[in-house]
């Protein structure tokens, strides 16, 4: 293990047990749902908002992660796939400190669940400041592995034309 990987090592494990919304991503010219986001909710009610306040520095890794292979559990439960449709999951680039060994509980997952790593995207979410090349790398590696790329929110936050510019997802989905 390399000393990078100390965060998802060391770090805090985050103890909120969590599960999934999924919400529907229209194409407007098609009218069909191509992809369904899967949205982060404590198994207890809990709301995204009481969720991610519980997110720190120390526990955002396994936060990450969790998220992930959860997301994947449940696409694969409803068969979303099967449909045809994309899952799309929000990701902190900030946790993920070398794409190839950060993925491996996401490949495992979709192997464990047989959900297909093509039917996979990863949005970058909109409240975080990113390293431009860092965010490059990510990008290049999971588009090698088949994921697809998106920046969520185009417009809001961090997500403006100054990130687009840097590189180009497969998808830009506009804020609301």
């Amino acid at each position: 293990m390399t000393a990078t990987c100390n965060g998802c090592r060391d770090g805090a494990a985050f103890d909120l047990p969590i599960t999934m919304a999924f919400q529907p991503i229209v194409n407007v010219r098609t009218e069909t749902v191509f992809a369904h986001e899967a949205l982060v909710r404590g198994v207890g009610g809990e709301g995204a908002g009481a969720v991610l306040a519980r997110v720190s520095e120390e526990n955002r890794y396994a936060f990450d992660q969790n998220c992930r292979v959860k997301a994947i559990e449940l696409a694969a439960d409803l068969k979303l796939a099967e449909q045809g449709a994309l899952l799309s999951i929000n990701f902190l680039p900030n946790a993920v400190y070398e794409p190839r060994a950060c993925i491996r509980l996401t490949l495992a997952a979709a192997m464990r669940t047989k959900f297909p790593a093509q039917n996979i995207m990863f949005e970058f979410t909109e409240a975080e400041r990113l390293d431009t090349a860092h965010v490059l790398n990510i990008l290049r590696v999971y588009r090698s592995m088949g994921f697809k790329t998106a920046i969520d929110d185009f417009g809001a936050g961090y997500a403006g034309l100054a990130l687009l510019s840097a590189f180009q997802p497969d998808l830009v989905t506009p804020a609301a």
